[in-house]
């Protein structure tokens, strides 16, 4: 899943030709190739695709047209950016549409059938019992929420002073692409944007009433990120990076395993940007792959499709934060060894180019790629880092090296859970959030602003955070990185830590 322990978030990679595809031959259909078209299966496992064409109704209609020809079924059409979702049990079915006139692309969005209805989280939650939060409450100075002085995060990216001043804009709304956000959370509720709200998964968005909501499986990743986000000021809980912003979910993940495939993110995208979202919060990577390779035919398509609905948001104004990933990678190395892929049946180890096979969305240019700290604003241990892959940094938490002092005591960042719960998290899906709220501050103080204006105001007004001068939390290796740049841009930290309080006074 995009959303599993120690995966996360890059900015562009490839596998060799072909390689990816000796994984499963009888399940991916652009590998039947090798195999002579009278000897290939007549009726495959069902398989999701993205079919990818121009723009505009005309090629998109062709498009339709050579699914069916090919056994396919045509599930969603967005004619904007020439992308077609099916579904076929054709093994063939990615080979024959692309060798139709007019096609760009087609891929299988996965590698094991479709089921009956991954994130950058680190670990399992550890909850808030009762006693803890009543001795949080005791120790909340006057004006603060009651869990606020287990908040280490607040006063590192100033958000702190920022609530002083400013809290941000009902009109701004950030969209979380997540695992579904449960907006009866008291300290969700009174921000929560319904009408921007929907189901993405499959393709198409449901926006009945309550299918934003996570699963009943505990999918709780998408509603703590929500709280990091947004949580109101409201005398209950936690407050949120910007508190006074709308905050809305658009479900992308598949029942039970949480897998995020290319036609839920690409709908997401969509949705977001046609019901004016301002800001996307994108804490996954989008599964099978956690690089997806653009030198293999079926992954070059998941590439393009996903590529295209988020600039098609930009140009609709909506800024993209995306969470650095948990491997503890170097994005900006030769190559990378990438022993997950796919995660959706039988991975294979490989060595990935990162400018060939991009981190989707994380490595997709013009989003803003976010590392994570500690509470001692140091990498945290599972970072990923890398020279010109990161833009800014912010608290996603490290429990195991880097404590805060008392009331706090707990490395992780505390926020929302389904059913009104808290409890401590920790990963790069952390860190995204709070610069995804201090964006919504920014947006709320200049609503004109740019996605791309937009990355760089929080660029220029980060506080520059140097580079350690050796970094080996462990102290045997395991997590050893060499830390590249200077104090103001460097591969750990980007341009820096997310500045709050400049986002509202400058």
């Amino acid at each position: 899943m995009g959303l599993s322990p120690l995966s996360g978030r890059r900015r562009f990679i490839a596998v060799p030709a072909g390689l990816a595809l000796t994984v499963s031959l009888g399940l991916l259909p652009s590998a039947s190739g090798a195999l002579a078209k009278d000897d290939a299966p007549k009726d495959g496992p069902q398989l999701s695709y993205v079919v990818n064409t121009d723009a505009g109704a005309s090629a998109v209609k062709k498009a339709k047209k050579a699914v069916k020809k090919a056994d396919g079924t045509v599930v969603n059409a967005f004619k904007d950016i020439g992308v077609v979702v099916a579904h076929s049990k054709n093994p063939d079915f990615a080979a024959e549409v692309r060798a139709v006139k007019g096609i760009d692309s087609a891929g299988a969005t996965r590698t094991a059938p479709i089921k009956t209805a991954a994130t950058t989280d680190v670990g399992k939650p550890e909850y808030l019992n009762s006693a803890q939060q009543r001795r949080s409450a005791q120790s909340a100075d006057s004006g603060e929420e009651p869990l606020e002085s287990m908040q280490w995060a607040l006063p590192q990216i100033k958000a702190d002073q920022a609530h002083k001043v400013d809290q941000g804009s009902k009109d701004v709304t950030v969209a979380v692409i997540d695992t579904g956000v449960d907006d009866t959370h008291p300290d969700l509720a009174p921000n929560f944007a319904a009408d921007k709200s929907a189901n993405c998964v499959g393709g198409n968005a449901d926006t009945s009433k309550g299918a934003w909501r996570p699963y009943a499986d505990g999918s709780y990743h998408g509603t703590h990120v929500a709280g990091i986000i947004a949580a109101a000021r409201n005398g209950q809980g936690i407050a949120g990076a910007a508190p006074g912003v709308s905050v809305s979910s658009i479900k992308v993940s598949e029942p039970g395993d949480s897998w995020f495939y290319t036609e839920a993110v690409v709908c997401a995208f969509m949705f977001a940007a046609d019901k004016g979202v301002d800001i996307t919060n994108n804490s996954y990577y989008v599964d099978p792959w956690m690089f997806t390779c653009t030198d293999d035919p079926d992954q070059q398509a998941l590439v393009e499709a996903v590529t295209r609905s988020m600039k098609y948001a930009q140009g609709k104004g909506t800024a993209h934060v995306t969470s650095a990933g948990n491997s503890n990678f170097d994005l900006a190395a030769k190559t990378i060894k990438d022993d997950s892929s796919p995660n959706d049946s039988t991975p294979v180890e490989r060595e990935i180019d990162p400018t060939v096979c991009p981190d989707l969305p994380t490595q997709v240019e013009g989003t803003i790629s976010v590392s994570s700290t500690g509470s001692q604003k140091l990498k945290s241990y599972f970072s990923n880092y890398g020279s010109g892959q990161i833009d800014l940094a912010a608290p996603g938490g490290d429990g195991r090296y880097q404590t805060p002092d008392a009331p706090a005591k707990n490395g992780g960042i505390l926020s929302t859970m389904p059913d009104g719960e808290y409890a401590f998290l920790q990963g790069t899906s952390m860190a995204g959030p709070y610069v995804a709220g201090v964006a919504a501050l920014l947006k709320s103080k200049d609503s004109e602003v740019s996605p791309q204006e937009l990355a760089w105001r929080l660029k220029a007004q980060a506080i520059s955070t140097p580079c350690p001068e050796e970094y080996d939390p462990s102290g045997d290796g395991e997590f050893a990185a060499e830390c590249v740049g200077t104090e103001h841009v460097n591969s750990f930290y980007g341009y820096g830590i997310v500045d709050a309080h400049k986002a509202v006074t400058k």
